[in-house]
Protein backbone atom coordinates (compact mmCIF):
# COMPACT_ATOMS: atom_id res chain seq x y z
CA UNK A 1 0.00 0.00 0.00
CA UNK A 2 1.07 3.63 -0.84
CA UNK A 3 1.50 5.95 2.18
CA UNK A 4 -1.52 7.55 1.67
CA UNK A 5 -3.62 4.64 1.61
CA UNK A 6 -1.66 2.99 5.14
CA UNK A 7 -2.85 6.22 6.51
CA UNK A 8 -6.60 5.62 5.53
CA UNK A 9 -6.20 2.64 8.06
CA UNK A 10 -5.41 3.04 11.78
CA UNK A 11 -3.99 0.42 14.03
CA UNK A 12 -7.29 -0.78 15.25
CA UNK A 13 -7.83 -1.57 12.05
CA UNK A 14 -4.52 -3.76 11.46
CA UNK A 15 -5.62 -4.95 15.07
CA UNK A 16 -8.59 -6.31 13.59
CA UNK A 17 -7.66 -8.15 11.13
CA UNK A 18 -4.54 -9.81 12.24
CA UNK A 19 -7.12 -11.20 15.14
CA UNK A 20 -9.86 -12.41 12.80
CA UNK A 21 -6.60 -14.30 10.44
CA UNK A 22 -5.09 -15.99 13.68
CA UNK A 23 -9.03 -17.06 14.32
CA UNK A 24 -9.44 -18.04 11.37
CA UNK A 25 -6.79 -20.21 11.48
CA UNK A 26 -7.48 -21.99 14.49
CA UNK A 27 -10.81 -22.56 13.09
CA UNK A 28 -9.35 -24.10 10.17
CA UNK A 29 -7.33 -26.41 12.62
CA UNK A 30 -3.89 -24.32 12.03
CA UNK A 31 -1.52 -23.29 14.94
CA UNK A 32 -1.03 -20.19 13.44
CA UNK A 33 -0.12 -18.34 10.53
CA UNK A 34 3.55 -17.33 9.26
CA UNK A 35 3.65 -13.70 6.92
CA UNK A 36 6.40 -13.00 4.58
CA UNK A 37 6.95 -10.29 2.87
CA UNK A 38 3.87 -9.47 0.49
CA UNK A 39 0.45 -8.55 0.13
CA UNK A 40 -0.27 -10.49 2.78
CA UNK A 41 1.88 -8.74 5.08
CA UNK A 42 0.85 -5.17 3.98
CA UNK A 43 -3.13 -6.15 4.31
CA UNK A 44 -2.26 -7.01 8.13
CA UNK A 45 -0.06 -4.78 9.36
CA UNK A 46 0.64 -1.58 7.01
CA UNK A 47 4.14 -2.73 6.84
CA UNK A 48 6.37 -2.79 3.42
CA UNK A 49 9.71 -3.86 4.36
CA UNK A 50 12.32 -1.00 2.61
CA UNK A 51 13.89 -4.41 0.30
CA UNK A 52 12.92 -7.93 -0.10
CA UNK A 53 16.31 -10.08 0.81
CA UNK A 54 17.66 -12.97 2.29
CA UNK A 55 17.30 -12.00 5.70
CA UNK A 56 14.25 -13.44 7.56
CA UNK A 57 10.99 -11.05 8.29
CA UNK A 58 7.88 -13.32 9.65
CA UNK A 59 4.36 -11.89 10.91
CA UNK A 60 3.59 -14.90 13.56
CA UNK A 61 0.14 -15.27 14.14
CA UNK A 62 -1.47 -17.82 16.46
CA UNK A 63 -5.14 -17.58 18.55
CA UNK A 64 -4.62 -16.61 21.94
CA UNK A 65 -0.93 -14.43 21.93
CA UNK A 66 -0.10 -11.13 20.43
CA UNK A 67 1.09 -10.87 17.19
CA UNK A 68 4.88 -10.77 16.53
CA UNK A 69 6.80 -9.25 14.13
CA UNK A 70 10.63 -10.93 13.70
CA UNK A 71 12.93 -8.09 11.94
CA UNK A 72 16.33 -7.81 11.19
CA UNK A 73 17.52 -4.77 13.53
CA UNK A 74 18.72 -2.72 10.88
CA UNK A 75 15.10 -2.63 9.35
CA UNK A 76 13.32 -2.75 13.03
CA UNK A 77 13.22 1.29 12.62
CA UNK A 78 11.25 1.22 9.71
CA UNK A 79 8.96 -1.38 11.18
CA UNK A 80 8.14 0.65 13.97
CA UNK A 81 6.43 3.28 11.62
CA UNK A 82 4.61 1.25 9.89
CA UNK A 83 0.65 2.00 10.56
CA UNK A 84 0.20 -1.63 12.69
CA UNK A 85 3.05 -1.19 14.68
CA UNK A 86 1.31 -0.41 17.17
CA UNK A 87 -0.70 -3.73 17.46
CA UNK A 88 2.08 -6.00 17.49
CA UNK A 89 5.19 -6.86 19.27
CA UNK A 90 8.74 -6.65 17.56
CA UNK A 91 11.36 -8.83 17.82
CA UNK A 92 14.25 -7.97 15.97
CA UNK A 93 17.74 -9.65 15.18
CA UNK A 94 21.01 -8.63 14.37
CA UNK A 95 23.23 -10.36 11.89
CA UNK A 96 25.26 -13.67 13.28
CA UNK A 97 22.05 -14.63 15.46
CA UNK A 98 19.94 -17.13 14.41
CA UNK A 99 16.91 -15.91 13.04
CA UNK A 100 15.31 -19.05 12.56
CA UNK A 101 15.76 -20.21 16.86
CA UNK A 102 14.24 -16.67 17.38
CA UNK A 103 11.32 -17.71 15.42
CA UNK A 104 10.87 -21.18 16.89
CA UNK A 105 10.54 -19.86 20.07
CA UNK A 106 7.09 -18.46 19.22
CA UNK A 107 5.98 -21.05 17.57
CA UNK A 108 4.40 -24.86 18.86
CA UNK A 109 7.07 -27.53 18.20
CA UNK A 110 4.40 -29.80 16.73
CA UNK A 111 2.44 -27.85 15.18
CA UNK A 112 0.70 -27.17 11.41
CA UNK A 113 1.27 -23.39 10.08
CA UNK A 114 0.02 -21.70 7.25
CA UNK A 115 2.59 -20.04 5.42
CA UNK A 116 2.75 -17.33 2.86
CA UNK A 117 2.71 -18.23 -0.77
CA UNK A 118 5.61 -16.40 -1.59
CA UNK A 119 7.78 -17.46 1.56
CA UNK A 120 11.38 -17.94 0.57
CA UNK A 121 12.22 -21.63 0.22
CA UNK A 122 15.33 -20.60 2.42
CA UNK A 123 13.13 -19.63 5.21
CA UNK A 124 10.51 -22.43 5.06
CA UNK A 125 13.24 -25.01 4.92
CA UNK A 126 14.96 -23.82 8.27
CA UNK A 127 12.25 -23.36 9.99
CA UNK A 128 11.54 -26.84 9.27
CA UNK A 129 14.47 -27.65 10.32
CA UNK A 130 14.87 -25.33 14.09
CA UNK A 131 10.95 -27.33 14.66
CA UNK A 132 11.58 -30.82 12.95
CA UNK A 133 7.72 -31.86 14.29
CA UNK A 134 6.12 -29.13 12.81
CA UNK A 135 4.24 -28.99 9.19
CA UNK A 136 3.39 -26.09 6.67
CA UNK A 137 0.30 -25.51 4.19
CA UNK A 138 0.50 -22.29 1.77
CA UNK A 139 -1.64 -19.54 2.87
CA UNK A 140 -3.62 -19.79 -0.31
CA UNK A 141 -4.86 -23.37 0.77
CA UNK A 142 -4.99 -22.55 4.13
CA UNK A 143 -7.06 -19.52 3.89
CA UNK A 144 -8.16 -18.59 0.49
CA UNK A 145 -10.91 -16.45 1.79
CA UNK A 146 -8.70 -14.33 3.95
CA UNK A 147 -8.51 -10.67 2.45
CA UNK A 148 -11.59 -11.44 0.34
CA UNK A 149 -14.52 -9.36 1.72
CA UNK A 150 -13.90 -5.78 1.85
CA UNK A 151 -14.57 -3.40 4.08
CA UNK A 152 -15.98 -0.01 3.32
CA UNK A 153 -12.99 1.93 3.68
CA UNK A 154 -11.26 -0.55 0.68
CA UNK A 155 -14.37 -0.63 -1.23
CA UNK A 156 -13.84 2.76 -1.82
CA UNK A 157 -10.17 2.32 -2.50
CA UNK A 158 -11.73 -0.64 -5.37
CA UNK A 159 -13.65 1.97 -6.61
CA UNK A 160 -11.42 4.52 -6.98
CA UNK A 161 -8.81 2.63 -8.46
CA UNK A 162 -11.83 1.14 -11.18
CA UNK A 163 -13.00 5.00 -11.99
CA UNK A 164 -9.19 5.52 -13.00
CA UNK A 165 -8.68 2.62 -15.11
CA UNK A 166 -12.29 4.11 -16.95
CA UNK A 167 -10.63 7.31 -17.36
CA UNK A 168 -7.52 5.90 -19.24
CA UNK A 169 -9.54 3.54 -21.54
CA UNK A 170 -11.68 6.81 -21.96
CA UNK A 171 -8.33 8.56 -23.47
CA UNK A 172 -7.10 5.48 -24.94
CA UNK A 173 -9.64 5.05 -27.39
CA UNK A 174 -9.15 8.81 -29.13
CA UNK A 175 -4.97 7.90 -29.57
CA UNK A 176 -4.42 6.93 -33.16
CA UNK A 177 -4.07 3.09 -33.77
CA UNK A 178 -3.53 1.94 -37.60
CA UNK A 179 -0.25 1.94 -38.34
CA UNK A 180 1.32 1.74 -34.84
CA UNK A 181 2.74 -1.16 -32.86
CA UNK A 182 0.73 -2.74 -30.47
CA UNK A 183 3.78 -2.08 -27.95
CA UNK A 184 3.55 2.33 -28.62
CA UNK A 185 -0.42 1.84 -27.46
CA UNK A 186 0.51 -0.27 -24.61
CA UNK A 187 3.28 2.71 -23.36
CA UNK A 188 0.21 4.37 -24.01
CA UNK A 189 -1.92 2.63 -21.74
CA UNK A 190 0.54 2.66 -19.06
CA UNK A 191 1.16 6.36 -18.88
CA UNK A 192 -2.46 7.21 -18.64
CA UNK A 193 -2.70 4.36 -15.86
CA UNK A 194 -0.31 6.42 -14.24
CA UNK A 195 -0.80 9.61 -15.12
CA UNK A 196 -4.65 9.00 -13.41
CA UNK A 197 -3.21 7.95 -10.26
CA UNK A 198 -1.84 4.11 -10.43
CA UNK A 199 1.56 3.92 -8.78
CA UNK A 200 2.08 0.66 -10.30
CA UNK A 201 1.07 -0.90 -13.92
CA UNK A 202 1.09 -4.87 -13.81
CA UNK A 203 -0.15 -5.39 -17.37
CA UNK A 204 -0.91 -3.61 -20.27
CA UNK A 205 -2.40 -5.89 -22.66
CA UNK A 206 -2.72 -4.82 -26.68
CA UNK A 207 -3.91 -8.09 -29.03
CA UNK A 208 -4.27 -6.53 -32.62
CA UNK A 209 -5.88 -8.91 -35.55
CA UNK A 210 -5.17 -13.02 -34.42
CA UNK A 211 -3.03 -12.04 -31.44
CA UNK A 212 -6.66 -11.23 -29.80
CA UNK A 213 -6.82 -15.12 -29.93
CA UNK A 214 -4.34 -15.58 -27.25
CA UNK A 215 -5.87 -14.27 -23.58
CA UNK A 216 -2.39 -13.32 -22.21
CA UNK A 217 -0.61 -12.06 -25.50
CA UNK A 218 1.87 -9.47 -24.91
CA UNK A 219 1.90 -6.38 -26.49
CA UNK A 220 4.44 -6.89 -29.25
CA UNK A 221 6.14 -5.81 -32.65
CA UNK A 222 2.77 -6.34 -34.67
CA UNK A 223 1.85 -2.93 -36.58
CA UNK A 224 -2.06 -2.34 -36.03
CA UNK A 225 -4.25 -2.52 -39.10
CA UNK A 226 -7.19 -0.93 -40.33
CA UNK A 227 -9.97 -3.68 -39.97
CA UNK A 228 -8.01 -5.29 -36.45
CA UNK A 229 -9.93 -6.09 -33.73
CA UNK A 230 -7.94 -5.00 -30.89
CA UNK A 231 -8.05 -6.29 -27.20
CA UNK A 232 -7.17 -4.11 -24.68
CA UNK A 233 -6.66 -5.40 -20.80
CA UNK A 234 -4.82 -3.40 -18.13
CA UNK A 235 -4.79 -2.68 -14.43
CA UNK A 236 -2.28 -2.07 -11.69
CA UNK A 237 -2.39 -0.89 -8.14
CA UNK A 238 -3.42 2.77 -7.14
CA UNK A 239 -3.18 3.66 -3.55
CA UNK A 240 -2.60 0.06 -3.03
CA UNK A 241 -6.07 -1.41 -4.16
CA UNK A 242 -6.30 -3.32 -7.61
CA UNK A 243 -7.51 -2.15 -10.96
CA UNK A 244 -8.20 -4.91 -14.15
CA UNK A 245 -10.79 -3.64 -16.95
CA UNK A 246 -10.59 -4.96 -21.22
CA UNK A 247 -12.28 -3.90 -23.84
CA UNK A 248 -12.23 -4.83 -27.14
CA UNK A 249 -11.89 -2.09 -29.63
CA UNK A 250 -12.40 -2.28 -33.58
CA UNK A 251 -9.88 0.25 -35.99
CA UNK A 252 -12.65 1.62 -38.57
CA UNK A 253 -16.05 -0.66 -39.43
CA UNK A 254 -15.84 -3.86 -38.36
CA UNK A 255 -17.55 -6.90 -40.21
CA UNK A 256 -21.49 -8.50 -39.17
CA UNK A 257 -19.69 -11.44 -38.13
CA UNK A 258 -17.17 -9.42 -35.77
CA UNK A 259 -19.82 -7.48 -34.31
CA UNK A 260 -22.03 -10.39 -33.76
CA UNK A 261 -19.07 -12.01 -31.76
CA UNK A 262 -18.78 -8.65 -30.12
CA UNK A 263 -22.60 -8.73 -29.12
CA UNK A 264 -22.75 -12.19 -28.23
CA UNK A 265 -19.86 -11.88 -25.40
CA UNK A 266 -21.59 -8.55 -24.20
CA UNK A 267 -24.66 -10.46 -23.70
CA UNK A 268 -22.20 -13.50 -22.04
CA UNK A 269 -20.99 -10.43 -19.68
CA UNK A 270 -24.06 -8.85 -18.78
CA UNK A 271 -25.18 -12.29 -17.87
CA UNK A 272 -22.40 -12.76 -15.51
CA UNK A 273 -23.19 -9.79 -13.60
CA UNK A 274 -26.87 -10.32 -13.37
CA UNK A 275 -26.03 -13.55 -11.69
CA UNK A 276 -23.91 -12.22 -8.96
CA UNK A 277 -25.81 -12.01 -5.72
CA UNK A 278 -25.46 -12.87 -1.99
CA UNK A 279 -25.37 -17.01 -1.63
CA UNK A 280 -24.85 -17.58 -5.18
CA UNK A 281 -22.13 -19.90 -6.06
CA UNK A 282 -18.73 -18.59 -8.11
CA UNK A 283 -19.41 -20.99 -10.54
CA UNK A 284 -22.92 -19.77 -10.98
CA UNK A 285 -21.18 -16.48 -12.56
CA UNK A 286 -19.03 -19.16 -14.90
CA UNK A 287 -21.91 -20.96 -15.75
CA UNK A 288 -24.62 -17.67 -16.85
CA UNK A 289 -21.37 -16.11 -18.92
CA UNK A 290 -20.52 -19.72 -20.32
CA UNK A 291 -24.00 -20.45 -21.49
CA UNK A 292 -24.45 -17.34 -23.69
CA UNK A 293 -21.48 -18.57 -25.07
CA UNK A 294 -21.53 -21.76 -25.74
CA UNK A 295 -25.69 -21.35 -26.82
CA UNK A 296 -24.40 -19.22 -29.53
CA UNK A 297 -22.08 -21.94 -30.58
CA UNK A 298 -18.61 -20.72 -29.44
CA UNK A 299 -18.28 -22.73 -26.37
CA UNK A 300 -15.32 -24.28 -27.67
CA UNK A 301 -13.59 -20.81 -28.08
CA UNK A 302 -14.10 -19.71 -24.66
CA UNK A 303 -11.07 -21.17 -23.07
CA UNK A 304 -10.60 -19.58 -19.65
CA UNK A 305 -12.41 -19.26 -16.27
CA UNK A 306 -14.84 -16.50 -16.24
CA UNK A 307 -13.55 -13.92 -13.54
CA UNK A 308 -10.96 -13.83 -10.25
CA UNK A 309 -10.72 -11.81 -6.80
CA UNK A 310 -8.83 -8.58 -6.79
CA UNK A 311 -7.89 -6.76 -3.70
CA UNK A 312 -4.56 -5.53 -2.73
CA UNK A 313 -3.44 -7.95 -5.60
CA UNK A 314 -5.06 -7.82 -9.22
CA UNK A 315 -5.19 -11.66 -9.29
CA UNK A 316 -6.39 -13.53 -5.90
CA UNK A 317 -9.54 -15.55 -4.79
CA UNK A 318 -12.37 -16.00 -5.52
CA UNK A 319 -12.58 -17.59 -8.72
CA UNK A 320 -15.45 -17.52 -10.81
CA UNK A 321 -14.73 -21.20 -12.36
CA UNK A 322 -16.92 -24.42 -12.78
CA UNK A 323 -16.57 -26.17 -9.59
CA UNK A 324 -15.51 -23.47 -6.98
CA UNK A 325 -18.92 -23.58 -5.10
CA UNK A 326 -18.09 -20.99 -2.18
CA UNK A 327 -21.04 -18.86 -1.93
CA UNK A 328 -20.80 -14.79 -2.47
CA UNK A 329 -20.52 -12.81 0.47
CA UNK A 330 -21.04 -8.79 0.00
CA UNK A 331 -18.06 -7.11 -0.24
CA UNK A 332 -16.26 -9.44 -2.11
CA UNK A 333 -14.67 -8.46 -5.19
CA UNK A 334 -13.97 -10.07 -8.57
CA UNK A 335 -13.52 -9.46 -12.28
CA UNK A 336 -16.14 -10.84 -15.11
CA UNK A 337 -14.45 -11.50 -18.40
CA UNK A 338 -16.02 -13.90 -20.66
CA UNK A 339 -14.50 -14.28 -23.99
CA UNK A 340 -14.29 -15.58 -27.39
CA UNK A 341 -10.73 -16.50 -29.60
CA UNK A 342 -10.79 -17.75 -32.99
CA UNK A 343 -7.35 -18.72 -33.72
CA UNK A 344 -5.41 -17.02 -36.39
CA UNK A 345 -8.55 -14.49 -36.43
CA UNK A 346 -9.32 -12.47 -33.76
CA UNK A 347 -10.67 -12.21 -30.15
CA UNK A 348 -13.02 -10.42 -27.97
CA UNK A 349 -12.88 -9.99 -24.45
CA UNK A 350 -15.27 -7.60 -22.07
CA UNK A 351 -14.27 -7.34 -18.03
CA UNK A 352 -15.65 -5.48 -15.10
CA UNK A 353 -14.46 -5.81 -11.82
CA UNK A 354 -18.35 -6.28 -10.12
CA UNK A 355 -18.22 -6.01 -5.88
CA UNK A 356 -20.93 -8.35 -4.25
CA UNK A 357 -23.80 -6.23 -2.40
CA UNK A 358 -26.64 -6.86 -0.11
CA UNK A 359 -28.78 -7.49 -2.86
CA UNK A 360 -26.76 -8.13 -6.30
CA UNK A 361 -23.94 -6.78 -7.34
CA UNK A 362 -22.01 -3.49 -8.80
CA UNK A 363 -19.63 -2.93 -11.33
CA UNK A 364 -16.44 -0.85 -10.55
CA UNK A 365 -16.24 -0.11 -14.59
CA UNK A 366 -18.65 1.73 -16.37
CA UNK A 367 -17.44 2.49 -19.31
CA UNK A 368 -19.25 1.05 -22.75
CA UNK A 369 -19.28 -1.97 -23.08
CA UNK A 370 -20.65 -1.51 -27.20
CA UNK A 371 -18.05 -2.13 -29.69
CA UNK A 372 -16.10 0.92 -29.99
CA UNK A 373 -14.20 2.13 -33.28
CA UNK A 374 -10.94 3.75 -33.06
CA UNK A 375 -8.67 5.08 -36.23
Amino acid sequence: MTASTAASFTADDYRARMERAARTAAEAGLAGLLVAPGPDLVWLTGYTPPAVTERLTLLVLAAGQDPVLVVPALEAPDAQKAAGAPALALRDWTDGKDPYAATAALLDTSGRFGISDNAWALHLLALQQALPGSSYMSLTEALPMLRAVKDAAELEFMTAAGAAADAAFEEIRNVPFAGRREAEVAVDLDRLLRRHGHEQVDFTIVASGPNGANPHHEAGDRVIERGDMVVLDFGGLKDGYGSDTSRTVHVGEPTDEERRVHDIVREAQEAGFQAVRPGAACQDVDRAARAVIAGAGYGEYFIHRTGHGIGVTTHEPPYMIEGEERPLVPGMCFSVEPGIYLPGRFGVRIEDIVTVTEDGGRRLNTTSRELVIVE
